[in-house]
């Protein structure tokens, strides 16, 4: 039991232990340490205590000035209260709490600011475009300044930017300005110019000592200054009693300037008419001539422009007709015309510029005088006056007679047909034309300008003149169907109305001369005497060609035979053999082309001999000849009949030769004529005898055979060669007979 009490009372005074610390005396503050207070506003400092029921506090600063502040004590609390913050309050405040023996003590520091308003802007000036303003951005009653921060946009492009960072050498509020200069253009109406201010505090973490910031906005609104101020007056500025007259006026500016009519008076002031824009004067009489000034008026300025009116006593009005100035062609007649308003009894009277004759009728009627030129020449070309008169008035009337001659359109002529690839010369010419050196001439191949020329050399004498242009081109197919055209323009003088014109058109036919001319031979060139054939002929060209087949004959000259695409040839003969011509012609050319016609027939007329005979003795030379009468293209092949086959004898021009004939030699020989078409076969039976066995022998016949043969071989070759010749380009070849037979 003891024991167990000693454990109640050790726990006890554990627990009386940690109650004590828990309660033990202790100082609190609000705000904790650090409090930022713009001047002006109030602010409270609160100190309080825990652990003392009855505390006693006390407050001071730092450097023991004034607390400049009101104290109030509540129990285990003290508030120290701040109204207005001024700068005396820019201190570290300690408040000290004493609790019995125990003393505690903590500090808050109090910073001070001064930022009260929006920044201002300032313009020195109305913004007016090309004319520099400058722009004032203003910061009143800031502290501390050395922290203020300030920039000028203007929309989106910055203008300015500066911080403050001299020294302040006491505490002040002070007002601070940023200052920027620019040239307004019409594009920145509507754009923001903005002032922003920043006032950067101490660097801690609490947000109120983020830096303070402040913008003012506002629209920019750019002026231009009336100017360009301009009048028009109608009808005219020199008028006559009784006519009205109005007078508009117009001035540019932003805003629209106000327009005010004036009229200056003697004296130089001027007396107000009206503030519309159109001022209109009727019935005017000579007093109301003077200088009235229209003046443009809008918020930054004024613009003024005069204009001098004249009113003058009526006169009588003289009238030309047709006009001013006249256009006759060479050969017309011209009817000039002077009338009168204003005057009852008139007098007319007519003379020329240069006081030459008039050269017409004049006549005279009321108050209308006309002078009539018939068939208009060189002479006529002149100023004609007219002068009227009028009790004590003299009025003088001035019409210029100009002469053309134009009589013709345009002639087109071309240098030759027209071929595709061949240049031609157009020519384009203007017949008895005056005056020509307001002359163009033209030539257009359908919308291409192709060539243009302005004939402005001086004319010496008066005349008319043929004018031409010419140009030269390459046509191709293409240009067929497009229009060449010839244009001629003449310019009577100055008169822009009395432009006259004339042109000639001409569709083109571009011709292609024949080309691509082939002949398809059906079924063959190379025929069978009694077949037919047909030669087909195609050409190209434009216009189509037309066809004509010709036989070239032996002397070169053509025989014409048909005009037909097809020439066709029945039951040919060996005479239709030959060069046959088809021509394609037009009006641009002529191609041709040419095909070789070969008629043949089977071989005939073969004569096979022996020389000097079919019967000779061993040792004697022998000839064995092979001839066909009239086939061409024919082969001649000779050979010698055997028990073991046939052999073919190498022979020239179809003559074979046995320079010593042996016994071997006998025998049957064969030659055989064959072409494309057919073959015919002739025999012969050399018989050979045997001799004496006498080497020594020698035969006075054998002497006399090989004397002759040495002129019967080249006789014999002079005879295949001539017949051969006549035989319509007939062939022999031994080379192509072995080929066929191997």
């Amino acid at each position: 039991m003891p024991g167990k009490m000693a454990m109640i009372f050790g726990a006890s005074n554990i627990l009386w232990i940690v109650f004590a610390a828990s309660q033990a005396f202790k100082i609190e503050t609000f705000p904790e340490s650090r409090i930022l207070a713009q001047i002006g506003d109030s602010i409270s400092l609160t100190c309080s205590t825990t652990g003392c029921e009855s505390p006693l506090f006390s407050w001071r600063t730092q450097i023991d000035s004034p607390l400049n502040a009101k104290v109030r004590n509540e129990g285990a609390k003290s508030t120290l209260t701040m109204d207005p913050v001024s700068f005396e309050n820019e201190h570290s405040y300690l408040c000290t709490a004493t609790c019995g023996s125990k003393k505690e003590e903590k500090e808050i520091q109090v910073d001070i600011y001064s930022f009260p308003k929006d920044p201002e802007i300032h313009l020195s000036g109305l913004l007016e475009v090309g004319k520099p303003i400058t722009v004032k951005c203003l910061v009143p009653d800031v502290y501390p300044f050395d922290r203020l921060e300030m920039e000028l946009l203007k929309g989106d492009s910055h203008m300015k930017n500066q911080e403050f960072l001299e020294d302040m050498e006491r505490k002040s509020l002070e007002t601070k300005s940023l200052e920027v200069s620019f040239t307004p253009t019409i594009e920145d109406t509507g754009k923001a110019l903005v002032c922003r201010a920043k006032l950067h505090m101490a660097e801690t973490d609490s947000e109120e000592s983020s830096p303070k910031k402040r913008e003012t906005k506002e629209e920019l609104q750019v002026y231009i200054s009336p100017k360009d101020t301009a009048i028009s007056v109608h009808p005219s500025t020199s008028l006559q009693e009784g006519d009205s007259v109005t007078m508009t006026c117009s001035s540019e500016g932003l805003p629209a300037p106000e327009i005010f009519w004036s009229k200056k008076l003697d004296n130089g002031n001027l007396q107000l008419l009206s503030g519309n824009a159109t001022l209109t004067l009727i019935a005017m009489k000579m007093e109301d001539s003077g200088i009235y000034v229209c003046e443009g008026v809008n918020l930054i300025g004024r613009h003024r422009k005069e204009v001098e009116l004249i009113v003058q006593e009526k006169p009588f009005t003289v009238d030309f007709s047709p006009g001013h100035q006249i256009a006759a062609q060479v050969g017309d007649s011209v009817v000039l015309t002077c009338s009168v308003t204003g005057c009852d009894s008139p007098r007319f009277s007519w003379r020329t510029q240069r006081d030459s004759p008039l050269s017409g009728m004049v006549r005279s009627e009321r108050t209308e005088s006309t002078v009539t030129l018939s068939s208009v020449s060189f002479e006529n070309e002149d100023h004609y006056l007219c002068t009227v008169t009028c009790g004590r008035r003299k009025v003088e009337k001035e019409i210029q007679v100009k002469l053309y001659s134009f009589p013709q359109d345009p002639e087109i002529e071309m240098s030759g047909l027209l071929v595709s690839g061949d240049p031609v010369t157009v020519s384009c010419k203007v017949p008895l034309v005056y005056p020509f050196d307001h002359l163009e001439i033209e030539i257009r191949k359908g919308e291409t300008l192709m060539k243009y020329k302005y004939f402005s050399e001086e004319m010496n004498i008066k005349s008319l003149e043929n004018k031409s242009l010419e140009m030269t081109f390459t046509p191709t197919p293409e240009d067929t169907g497009k229009v060449l055209v010839c244009r001629a323009k003449l310019r009577i003088g100055e008169m822009e109305s009395e432009l006259k014109q004339r042109q000639s058109t001409q569709t083109l036919y571009v011709n292609v001369a024949p080309t691509d001319t082939t002949v398809l031979v059906n079924p063959s060139s190379v025929l069978e005497e009694g077949s037919s054939v047909n030669m087909t002929c195609t050409t190209h060209g434009l216009p189509a060609p037309k066809i004509l087949w010709s036989r070239q004959l032996s002397n070169g000259d053509l025989q014409p035979l048909s005009e037909n695409t097809t020439l066709t040839l029945i039951s040919t003969k060996v005479e239709d053999s030959g060069i046959y011509v088809c021509e394609g012609i037009n009006q641009a050319g002529i191609s041709r082309k040419e095909v070789e016609l070969t008629i043949q027939v089977a071989p005939k007329d073969i004569q096979l001999t022996a020389f000097p005979s079919e019967s000779v003795k061993e040792g004697d030379m022998v000839i064995i000849s092979c001839t066909c009468g009239n086939v061409p293209e024919t082969w001649i092949i000779l050979k010698k009949k055997t028990d073991t086959g046939d052999t073919v004898l190498k022979s020239i021009d179809g003559a074979y030769t046995i320079h010593k004939v042996q016994l071997e030699d006998a025998g049957v020989y064969e030659c055989e004529s064959k072409n494309e078409v057919g073959s015919e076969l002739r025999s012969l039976t050399l018989d050979v005898k045997g001799r004496e066995n006498n080497k020594d022998y020698f035969s006075p016949e054998l002497l006399v055979l090989y004397c002759t043969s040495f002129l019967i071989i080249p006789a014999i070759g002079m005879i295949v060669y001539f017949a051969r010749k006549a035989n319509m380009k007939g062939s022999y070849s031994l080379v192509e007979a072995q080929k066929s037979k191997v």
